[in-house]
């Protein structure tokens, strides 16, 4: 019985903390459009210069294929001076953002290049002249941006000395160039797992830059896909100082979590911690950090956990409050919409949920980043109640305390909210009478009245040996140990 409980109430400790949202926008002031300035714009390259184009094209799933040592150039003289005095240089690639876990890959990266301008007037590609404004060696990303000082010049170009780590092999690239002359204002970065890694990469469908764009022609934002597949929030602590400090972006996603609960309900503690060490740290660089929450599954050694670490989420969420905006509720997306995910494993979603779930992102960060505003307050007004009538024994499904017709895990996690903070989470008086089946009429609601119906689950009871007593419970839990 003691292992037993210490695997519920360390799943207790993600739910019991749970506190009520915050607004997800406040943290957010007036984003000034960061547009791309180089589609289509004349774009040169030594090796292969057929296909310079599909750099800047709004094709992302078409690219430029440069044989280290080789270059790609934009002659950017035909962007009004104003629109140009301060850019932002960012190449995306096809990669794992970066070479952690066992799924990592490197696909035709720049790993060695410089970042140049030169004054030249536009027209013919100049041949000298170029000035280094940045310079990187041995870089593992699969994508990265470059905050450039660009007034007085006319051509910016990426000059690649080694592909994945040697001369002689091929870099695949898009390359684009923002205007950020008013400030780098619509800038993202998206970190997580397989699941971000997959969904957030824009060149496999509509990319959430170009989601956003449908909605408001105004916005075309920096999007940096920085999902690694098999990753934890732990790989995410250890690593998110080094990838704050090169990048320019002002928001940045959070989205760990899956591979954290995965067959592991009693871990959310260490995600808690985790994910409030990378909040701190991008307030820390000047940014705004995303918190949404981990998506729902299908998958029984998942979809169980998740309610218990967004609660993490939820809990952080009321902690930081404006200081962060609330990504999407992607539990409540996938468990609506389970067809969106894959039949293999209930937790990656198909290509058509990768779609839906980029759209998602869009629609909500458009809401909470792009229109935010301060919803209005109502004067503050006595509740009219009807007067509540105690429902009686033979009235009672014991267990359901959310009130859906079933006993399940839904039903703990319901009880342990409620524990938590009832103002927020707050049973009814048939979910409380529901709720209460260890002692029923003695204890009130408890822990262990979730262990209970945790043990349901875990067919160690069933229904028809609820209520019973603390001892009664304390025993059969010792036959099951």
């Amino acid at each position: 019985m003691r292992m037993i409980r210490r695997t519920i109430l360390a799943a207790m400790a993600g739910a019991a903390l749970t506190t009520a949202a915050a607004v997800p926008y406040a943290a957010v002031a007036e984003v000034i459009p960061n547009p791309v300035i180089s589609r289509n714009c004349p774009a040169y390259s030594g090796d292969n210069p057929a296909t310079a184009v599909a750099a800047n094209d709004e094709h992302y799933f078409s690219f430029a294929f440069l044989k280290a040592p080789d270059y790609l150039a934009y002659d950017l003289s035909g962007v009004p001076e104003e629109e140009r005095k301060q850019v932002i240089a960012v190449w995306y690639n096809t990669s794992s953002y970066d070479k952690l876990g066992a799924y990592a890959n490197a696909n035709m990266e720049p790993t060695d290049y410089t970042v140049e301008v030169n004054a030249a007037p536009g027209g013919d590609y100049p041949q000298d002249g170029w000035v280094v404004v940045d310079t990187v060696e041995g870089a593992t990303y699969g994508s990265r941006q470059h905050l450039v000082d660009f007034e007085g010049y006319n051509w910016i170009r990426l000059n690649v000395a080694k592909a994945d780590g040697k001369e002689g092999s091929q870099a695949s690239v898009n390359f684009d160039i923002h205007n950020v002359s008013e400030g780098v204002s619509d800038s993202w970065i998206f970190f997580g797992d397989s699941i971000t890694a997959m969904s957030m990469n824009n060149c496999y469908g509509t990319g959430f830059a170009t989601h956003v764009n449908e909605i408001d022609s105004r916005y075309f934002p920096v999007q940096e896909n920085g999902g690694i597949g098999g990753i934890t929030s732990t790989d995410g602590k250890e690593n998110i100082d080094r990838w704050l400090s090169f990048s320019p972006a002002k928001y940045v996603s959070i989205a760990y979590g899956t591979n954290d609960c995965w067959g592991n309900p009693g871990n959310t503690e260490t995600y808690y911690e985790n994910t409030k060490y990378m909040i701190d740290a991008i307030l820390a660089a000047g940014k705004i950090p995303v918190l949404g929450k981990i998506p729902g599954s299908t998958n029984s050694d998942v979809g169980p956990n998740v309610p218990l670490y967004n609660a993490k989420v939820e809990q952080l969420w009321e902690e930081y409050g404006d200081k962060l905006v609330q990504g999407p509720d992607l539990e409540a997306f996938f468990t609506e919409h389970p067809e969106y995910l894959s039949e293999q494993d209930g937790v990656h979603p198909t290509s058509e949920g990768q779609d839906a779930m980029r759209k998602l992102w869009a629609e909500t960060m458009y809401e909470r980043v792009y229109t935010a505003q301060q919803p209005a307050t109502d004067p503050a007004t006595e509740p009219v109640t009807d007067p509540v009538t105690a429902p009686t024994d033979s009235d009672v499904l014991w267990g359901d305390a959310n009130e859906d017709g079933k006993v399940d895990l839904s039903d703990a996690v319901a009880i342990l909210q409620h524990i938590a903070l009832e103002q927020k989470y707050g049973l009814s008086e048939y979910g409380k009478k529901a709720a209460d089946v260890v002692d029923t009429g003695d204890s009130g609601i408890t822990g262990m009245d979730a262990l209970a119906i945790m043990m349901i689950d875990a067919k160690l009871l069933t229904e028809d040996d609820i209520p019973l007593t603390s001892e009664e419970l304390d025993q059969i839990g010792k036959q099951g140990s």
